[in-house]
C-alpha cells in the first residue's frame, strides 16, 4: 500500500522542477483535495492510497506540473470567509485583492443604512459576494460581460441578495445613475505587449478578457473611471484594483478629470501599489 508521504515528497519535487511557485503547498492541497481532507488537518503519514487514489493524484500532479492553475484541479479558491467555484472560463481570485475588499468595507461602515455598492467587471463574483455577506444591510449590484464567467458568478452569488446581470460595464444600470454609494472594480489591467512576462497559469488559463486591457493596461480602468463617475452621487466612492506599476499611471486616470476629490493610491499587504480610490465631486 503506498501511503501519503511516499507520493507527497516526489510530487513536490516534480511541482518544483516545473517552475511552480509553492510546490509543497500545491502538492498537498492536491492530495488533500483527492481525499476529501483539509490540508490541515491531514495526518500524512498514516493515510494510506489505494492503487486508484494513487493513480488519480498523478494525473493532477502531471496537470499542476503543466502549469494547470492549482484552482481549476480542486475546483474551489478561498477568497476571505469564501469558498468560490471555479474552473475555465472565470479568473480565479486573488489574494491581494483581499485588501481592495477590506477598504471597500471600511468605507461602507461610515454610510448611511442600505449603501449601494456596484461592482463591474465581477468575474467570479468574489468582490460582489463578499460585501454582501459581511456588510448585509448593503444593497449589492454586479456586472459581467463573458458569458462563462457570468454563469461562474451566478453560482457563487445563488443566495446572495446580490443582484447580478450580464452586460457591458460601460453602459450597467443606468437607473442607478448618481444614486450608487460605492463603485469597486478589478478591472483587466495587462498591457497587450506584456504577455511574456505573465506566468503561465495566468496567460493560459484565465480569460483574455479578464487580463488585457490595451497597449498601456488603461483602457478598462479609463472605463470604469467614466462609469463610475455616471453611476456614483458627489461624495460617492470608486475603489479600483490596478497592476503594482500602475502606482501613477492608475491614479492619473481619475485626477486628470476633474470629477474628482481625494485621488490616492494604496499598497497591498506586500507593500506593493494595489489600488486607486477617489471621492466624486459634486457635479
Amino acid at each position: 500500500m503506498t501511503t501519503a508521504r511516499t507520493v507527497l515528497e516526489p510530487a513536490a519535487r516534480r511541482l518544483a522542477e516545473a517552475g511552480v511557485a509553492s510546490p509543497r503547498h500545491d502538492a498537498e492541497a492536491l492530495l488533500a483535495h483527492l481525499l476529501g481532507v483539509p490540508r490541515s488537518r491531514l495526518a500524512w503519514a498514516s493515510v494510506d492510497l489505494s492503487p486508484d487514489q494513487e493513480r488519480r493524484y498523478a494525473e493532477l500532479v502531471a496537470r499542476r506540473a503543466d502549469r494547470e492553475p492549482l484552482q481549476h484541479l480542486t475546483g474551489t479558491a478561498p477568497f476571505r470567509h469564501l469558498e468560490l467555484l471555479v474552473g475555465p472560463g472565470v479568473f480565479v481570485p486573488r489574494p491581494e485583492t483581499e485588501v481592495v475588499v477590506d477598504w471597500a468595507i471600511g468605507a461602507l461602515a461610515g454610510l448611511a443604512d442600505a449603501p449601494v455598492v456596484v461592482d463591474l467587471c465581477t468575474g467570479s463574483g468574489a468582490i460582489a459576494g463578499s460585501i454582501a455577506g459581511e456588510v448585509p444591510r448593503t444593497r449589492v449590484y454586479a456586472v459581467e460581460l463573458d458569458p462563462d464567467a457570468h454563469a461562474w458568478a451566478e453560482r457563487n452569488l445563488a443566495g446572495t441578495d446580490v443582484t447580478l446581470v450580464r452586460g457591458d460595464a460601460a453602459t450597467a444600470f443606468p437607473d442607478l445613475d448618481g444614486t450608487v454609494d460605492l463603485v469597486v472594480a478589478n478591472p483587466p489591467y495587462i498591457p497587450l505587449d506584456a504577455y511574456e512576462s505573465v506566468e503561465r497559469e495566468v496567460r493560459d488559463h484565465d480569460p483574455a478578457l479578464a487580463l488585457w486591457s490595451g497597449p498601456d493596461g488603461l483602457d478598462a480602468i479609463r472605463m470604469v473611471e467614466r462609469t463610475a463617475a455616471r453611476l456614483l452621487r458627489p461624495g460617492g466612492v470608486a475603489v479600483v484594483e490596478h497592476a503594482d506599476v500602475q502606482g501613477e499611471s492608475a491614479p492619473a486616470v481619475f485626477a486628470g478629470t476633474g470629477r474628482w476629490d481625494r485621488v490616492r493610491d494604496h499598497l497591498d499587504l506586500a507593500g506593493r501599489h494595489r489600488f486607486v480610490t477617489a471621492w466624486r465631486v459634486a457635479r
